[in-house]
């Protein structure tokens, strides 16, 4: 719902032109869809966006600028906008006329937002919705159970959303006070791992479109699941990998060698590779990014089948804070001395194997560290 600058509004040295005359509604647009639309907006058309932008107080350019980061479409002068369109764009040059956020934080507050919600309309439709308005009885359309079927979940998703949000938000706003300074609460660090799916081109011209889509669920839904029971943050998911971090190496860890368990005992699923990472990263919009992020993908994609390569720097953190023994043989050592003196050997949870040194594109040479489970332990370590 973005709108073209130079159109209607504006004339060549800047000056805004009296109000424009909109463009009437498609008369090809579905009824249904427009009666869905007022429903789930909760008003009627009713104003162009030059008219928005004028009512909002704002300036044609800024609006335009809001929207487009919303990422809707543009729309040209017709009358498609509601009151609630005037009154987001009132709040977002509110936030900057108050100088809580600086112009370019609202757009990437605007951008942030709408790439976040797009995604979750996108699933609604396509695999929530959808399903529900299956036609209970033969001969029934449709379009004749669509509308009261949103009518009757609109204000319930809302309200979940809403709670989610703040649940999120709550624990997002905590990890950030507990930083150590504020540097750290943009470039911080962290623990950060890949799970690919090995071979799974090749099973994308074997299997059939709809049980593909399985697969993928299937394995997005185990590791959301997995990476947040064990307080990991999933970062996002790309089909066939997905990307997640940890505030600890121990937690990140844990998190890869039951990923690397599940998907070896469900029979469906294609063997799985992990590649962790330990140092500085850069948020951005819930995204991560720098040198510690490609240094785990790197490792991921030389990682053995079902196992997890980690970096130095992991293994360091691993071994500083008690998770791991320097060596077998230090390990071997601690234990003799415990024994000795009556006392408990240490508990190491993990094992580190170093690996061959070997160059990885764009990062140099590197040193991977194979992850296991220390001991014959397997499965859930609760």
């Amino acid at each position: 719902m973005t709108v073209d600058d130079t159109g209607s509004g504006a004339d060549g040295d800047g000056r805004v032109d009296p109000e424009p005359a909109p463009d009437s509604a498609d008369p090809g647009e579905d009824p249904l869809a427009l009666r869905l639309e007022g429903l789930i907006l909760g008003a009627e058309r009713r104003y162009t966006p030059f008219q928005a932008a004028r009512s909002a107080g704002v300036s044609m350019e800024l609006a335009s600028r809001f929207w487009r980061a919303m990422g809707f479409a543009d729309i040209g002068q017709a009358k498609a906008l509601t009151e609630a369109d005037v009154l987001a764009l009132r709040r977002l040059a509110g936030l900057v006329e108050a100088g809580l956020l600086s112009e370019a934080m609202a757009v990437q507050v605007a951008r942030s937002t709408g790439q976040t919600t797009a995604r979750l309309a996108e699933w609604q439709i396509d695999s929530f919705l959808e399903g529900l308005t299956e036609p209970p009885e033969p001969g029934m359309t449709r379009t004749e159970v669509t509308y009261p079927i949103v009518e009757l979940l609109l204000p319930e998703l809302q309200e979940f959303l809403v709670y989610v949000w703040r649940r999120q938000l709550a624990a997002s706003a905590g990890r950030v006070v507990q930083a150590g300074d504020d540097e750290e609460m943009v470039d911080r660090r962290l623990a950060v791992g890949f799970a690919d799916l090995v071979g799974f081109t090749r099973l994308t011209r074997r299997m059939e479109e709809e049980e593909l889509g399985e697969l993928v669920e299937a394995f997005e839904t185990t590791s959301a699941d997995l990476v947040a029971a064990r307080g990991g943050r999933l970062i996002k998911t790309l089909g066939d990998e997905v990307l997640y971090a940890a505030d600890d190496a121990g937690t990140a860890a844990e998190i890869a060698l039951l990923l690397v368990e599940t998907m070896a005992n469900d029979e469906t699923m294609p063997e799985l590779r992990v590649g962790i990472a330990f140092g500085t990263v850069t948020t951005r919009m819930g995204d991560v990014f720098g040198t510690t992020v490609n240094l785990a993908s790197r490792l991921t994609s030389i990682a053995p089948k079902d196992a997890v390569l980690v970096d130095t720097a992991f293994a360091e953190e691993l071994i500083r804070t008690g998770d791991a023994p320097a060596s077998e043989a230090a390990a071997a050592e601690e234990t003799a001395a415990a024994e000795k003196e009556g006392a408990e050997p240490p508990a190491y949870r993990f094992a580190l194997q170093p690996m061959w040194q070997r160059p990885v594109r764009g990062l140099g040479v590197v040193e991977p560290w194979l992850l296991t489970r220390r001991g014959a332990r397997g499965g859930d370590s609760s």
